[in-house]
């Protein structure tokens, strides 16, 4: 293991840089949307525009890297991700703020596609499956830590702006002085959502729930916090405790899955994430401790959905199509989180604050009659036939590919034992 992340120490410093500057970003304009008198339906939007240039980067900058390197892409995407960072303290406009959002998606998928792409290169067979691991574990901690910078300064000012602009910037260090030939840049086979809803209705659908769920439970969580009256430090408390969350149930949940009809276990974390959504829409905002505790539970069952997902994909796939299917999973739901946050703004603008509570406890709700649907619909996938569950990073879709094809070559070499 230390030999294994040796090699990629720099990546790892300069994605822990990014996702902590990503996490103060994205709570910092909650808070400053609340106190600047953005509707909820509007800051819902500011912040779904994340998503469409997301999606826009998972199009256009692979075809960038093609042409004109890698180290170039990540130079020009962190100067305009740090540069417009900034900007959002001078036009502090709903509009500028959703194109500036979306440009901030653009960079960061750019950004991640660029790093991931190292990350796959220095792998190799013995070190992936643990590099995937310190990768995981750094992506979660400082995108949970991002939000507790709101503590160090004043959110009415321009401070914290200039913090998750130097924190991007920073993160340009490590990686351009490294010393890694630039990776080989390689066409990725995929599947299209149309096909992959032919193979699976229910992965496509859960794809879609947890990016609409995930994003409003995260990008809205310093919204509603404010909306209640939390003081600063428990607002920055709240918007990490759903990815907190989110990291503790992954690994019972998946344990779960490998033993248990998929479909069954995706049945009861959505039911159980709808009875937790509605529990702590009715949770008063005078006990901020239940608030927190009732956030991490709906995100820690709101989240392994993207990764149940993919495992019940798998389970429909030939090896050989699992990697090519990481693409599709993932664009469904980057479109799932662009809806999200826009929708759980409409919600929390019609219904008050709860409202940000109502909206995934409503799309779950709607997973698990639709999952309960397909099990009328076809026989289960038997246990011992199921591939392993395993975590899915949402990052660039290069680490997915990279966490699935670690999976196919372990079962493949356990048959091989056979």
């Amino acid at each position: 293991m230390p030999a294994a992340v040796s090699s990629v120490w720099a990546l790892l410093v300069g994605i822990s840089l990014l996702m902590a500057g990503s996490g103060l970003q994205g709570s910092l304009l909650g808070v400053r949307a609340a106190e600047d008198g953005f509707s909820a339906l509007m800051t819902g939007v500011v912040m779904s525009s994340y998503f469409a240039g997301f999606l826009l980067g998972f199009v256009v900058v692979p075809r960038l890297v093609k042409s004109v390197g890698h180290i170039r892409v990540f130079a020009v995407l962190a100067s305009v991700a740090s540069a417009v960072a900034l900007v959002h303290s001078v036009f502090v406009d709903p509009l500028v703020w959703t194109g500036l959002r979306a440009m901030t998606g653009f960079c960061y998928i750019g950004l991640f596609i660029v790093a991931e792409s190292w990350l796959n290169d220095r792998s190799t067979n013995e070190t992936r499956g643990q590099l995937l691991s310190v990768y995981m574990i750094v992506m979660t901690g400082s995108m949970a830590a991002g939000p507790l910078l709101l503590n160090i300064g004043n959110p009415s000012g321009f401070e914290l702006f200039i913090a998750a602009s130097v924190m991007v910037s920073l993160a340009m260090v490590p990686v351009s002085l490294t010393t890694y030939s630039a990776p080989k840049f390689e066409e990725q086979e995929r599947l299209s959502l149309r096909e992959l809803a032919k193979i699976s209705p229910l992965g496509i659908a859960g794809c879609l729930t947890n990016g609409a769920t995930s994003g409003a439970l995260v990008w809205l969580a310093s919204v509603y916090a404010g909306s209640i009256g939390m003081p600063l430090e428990n607002i920055s408390l709240f918007a990490s405790a759903s990815i907190v969350g989110g990291a503790i149930l992954q690994w019972p949940i998946g344990r779960l899955s490998d033993r248990f009809d998929r479909r069954l276990v995706l049945t009861g974390v959505t039911i159980a994430g709808a009875i937790c959504a509605a529990g702590a829409a009715t949770i008063g905002a005078e006990n901020p401790t239940l608030q927190m505790i009732a956030v991490a539970m709906v995100g820690g069952l709101a989240i392994p959905i993207y990764s149940l997902s993919v495992a019940h994909t798998n389970d429909h796939l030939k090896p050989s199509q699992m990697v090519a299917a990481s693409s599709g999973l993932l664009l469904a739901n980057g479109i799932g989180g662009m809806a999200g946050p826009a929708a759980a703004g409409a919600a929390m603008q019609l219904l008050g604050p709860s409202g940000y509570f109502w909206f995934p406890s409503a799309v779950m709700a709607a997973l698990a009659t639709f999952a309960l649907y397909r099990m009328t619909r076809s026989a289960a996938v038997p246990s011992e036939k199921q591939g392993k569950y395993v975590q899915v990073p949402r990052m660039s879709g290069i680490s997915a590919r990279l966490a699935i094809r670690n999976q196919v070559d372990r079962g493949l070499a356990r048959m091989s034992r056979r």
